[in-house]
């Protein structure tokens, strides 16, 4: 008899195939250990693959599932419902075009192109024609086949957009998706039916539309919509920038490196990052502003960006000072501990906030401080007798994960404060219906920095990741809208330089490798890109020299 070792949490279950049956469908197993699970489950790992819940097991394995409270897990619902709202726009609208654009209020941002504003009642309607597709339980049916074969699908269905980024692609198998009639190709696995969606909501905002799934707390009702305004208008602005430079897909991408036309299109992101830096520095100039803080997620170029805007504020006859936080930590006994019982060297806590307030406070009032020096060998603040003392026309940069939190600078006045949110917002999409994440771009930028400068392995950064983006939901997204000012910082040409780096990392994680899923998934995205390998017109203080290396600005 053959065992399958499920994986439920730190316990193991197991089944047994029946002495007449030759395989199980993991959706069969999933069914019967749904309950003990805190969100809908959507996919399985058998021997350290990614599998669909179609997919038959016939042999002893170990395995297991992921449900919507893990980041793959969630990819799986979220790409399924956005597939049933691309049916049920096509039922109620024709042929016009969905765009799924980006991440947004928790959810993911839609765009119908219908001609007119969309109203309430189209919500409504799309809203009701998505339930009725999801109680009709059509089955979603996975097309294997060969690049050759799915090319000629697409262009026999007038799909000509999916037919030339699949010419791209450098694998030969193609996963193809059929649904009640409709086809289409997306980045990633699906569920096997449409009646697996239980939960899902729409919200009208800025003239699309907000597709929400569950709450990963509570799995019976849909995640609460959160407005962001500030971030929707970056985002805005990231499209008028692709409109700008003629790139919005990965295909006028590609066309413009294999025409060698890439040196206009760097020289413009350049540019547009110059203008966006000058704008911020005449603001903190004509604003009198005192503190500048600066807060971003990992790899967003947090660095970069800091040293460029010092520039442009001298250029404003201003003469900035950098602080470190990392020298007011509390010595590392006084280190608050984690869920897990290790250091939380991430906590606001971990600061020395009464200090730190002190300090800041007499510098704005003229006076003068001894800096403090973080000895992290032995995990202990010292005296260094280093004195500092600042005048009018001297802003004081601040950049860290909790620059945006409140309680930092509690001892400051709000109007003294300049608050600057950056994060890498990707500019372009596969195509219409499968967009690049901000978080994927963010850790290949992560990946590329860590083996050139810290001698890390794609591995390593892989595994931390999980971590990092812990500390970024609790840390640094819920005050990004507390924010003067967002800053964009990345460059639309950017996967294309990074995929020469990233690649040979990502290649050399074996199956066997606890990272393999992640990697494969991540070199699954680049294979669409044309890499860029000629890097001699991307300037020496741009801010992704700070990852590939050449940086004139940053160590």
């Amino acid at each position: 008899m053959k065992t399958i070792n499920l994986y439920v949490n730190k316990d193991v279950e197991k089944f047994n195939l029946e002495e007449n049956s030759s395989s199980i469908l993991l959706e069969d197993i999933a069914k019967k250990v749904s309950d003990k699970y805190n969100g809908y489950i959507t996919l399985g790992i058998v021997n350290n693959k990614l599998r669909e819940l179609t997919y038959e097991i016939n042999d002893e394995c170990d395995l297991r599932f992921l449900d919507t409270t893990d980041m793959d897990g969630r990819r799986v619902y979220t790409r399924t419902v956005s597939f049933i709202f691309i049916m049920a726009c096509k039922e109620l609208f024709g042929d016009k075009r969905v765009v799924v654009e980006h991440s947004l209020s928790k959810g993911l941002y839609c765009d119908v192109h219908i001609g007119r504003e969309l109203t309430e009642k189209d919500i409504e309607n799309i809203k009701e024609k998505m339930q009725q597709i999801i109680d009709s339980n059509y089955k979603i049916e996975k097309i294997s086949t060969t690049k050759k074969e799915a090319i000629k699908i697409f262009e026999e269905n007038k799909m000509y957009e999916r037919a030339k980024l699949l010419e791209y692609k450098e694998y030969d198998d193609v996963k193809i998706y059929k649904c009640n009639g409709m086809i289409d190709h997306f980045y990633g696995y699906m569920l096997p039916s449409t009646g697996y969606i239980k939960i899902f909501n729409l919200k009208l905002y800025k003239n699309g539309v907000i597709v929400l799934g569950p709450s990963p707390q509570n799995k019976d009702i849909a995640i609460e919509f959160e407005p962001q305004p500030k971030l929707a208008d970056v985002y805005q602005e990231a499209e008028e920038w692709s409109n700008l430079l003629g790139v919005d897909k990965v295909i006028t991408l590609n066309k413009i490196i294999e025409n060698k036309e890439y040196p206009e299109i760097i020289r413009t992101v350049e540019a547009l990052h110059e203008k966006k830096l000058s704008q911020i520095a005449d603001a903190i100039k004509e604003q009198e502003k005192r503190v500048v803080l600066i807060a971003a997620p990992s790899s967003s170029g947090k660095t970069s960006f800091a040293h460029r805007l010092s520039i442009h504020l001298r250029v404003n006859n201003l003469k900035p000072v950098s602080i470190s936080l990392d020298d007011y930590f509390v010595n590392r006994e006084d280190t608050p501990l984690d869920e897990f019982g290790n250091f939380d060297f991430e906590s606001i806590y971990a600061i020395d906030l009464e200090r730190f307030n002190s300090d800041l406070k007499k510098l704005l009032n003229g006076e003068e401080i001894s800096l403090p020096k973080f000895n992290f060998k032995i995990g202990k603040r010292e005296e260094t007798g280093r004195k500092l003392k600042i005048e009018q026309n001297q802003p004081i940069i601040l950049e860290g994960i909790h620059g945006l939190n409140p309680m930092l600078t509690s001892s400051i006045k709000d109007e003294d404060k300049f608050k600057i949110y950056i994060s890498a917002l990707t500019q372009i999409n596969l195509d219409d219906h499968n967009r690049i994440p901000t978080t994927d771009l963010r850790l290949i930028r992560r990946m590329v920095r860590d083996y050139n400068f810290r001698g890390y392995s794609a591995e390593k950064t892989i595994m931390q990741w999980q971590s990092v983006r812990r500390g970024e939901n609790k840390n640094i997204f819920p005050y990004q809208e507390e924010a003067d000012v967002i800053f964009n910082s990345a460059c639309v040409y950017e996967l294309s330089v990074l995929k020469k780096y990233a690649k040979p990392l990502l290649e050399e994680i074996t199956r066997d490798n606890e990272a393999y899923i992640e990697a494969n998934r991540l070199l699954k995205l680049l294979q669409y890109f044309v890499e860029l390998e000629d890097i001699s017109d991307i300037p020496l203080t741009s801010i992704i020299r700070e990852f590939i290396g050449g940086s004139k600005i940053v160590d």
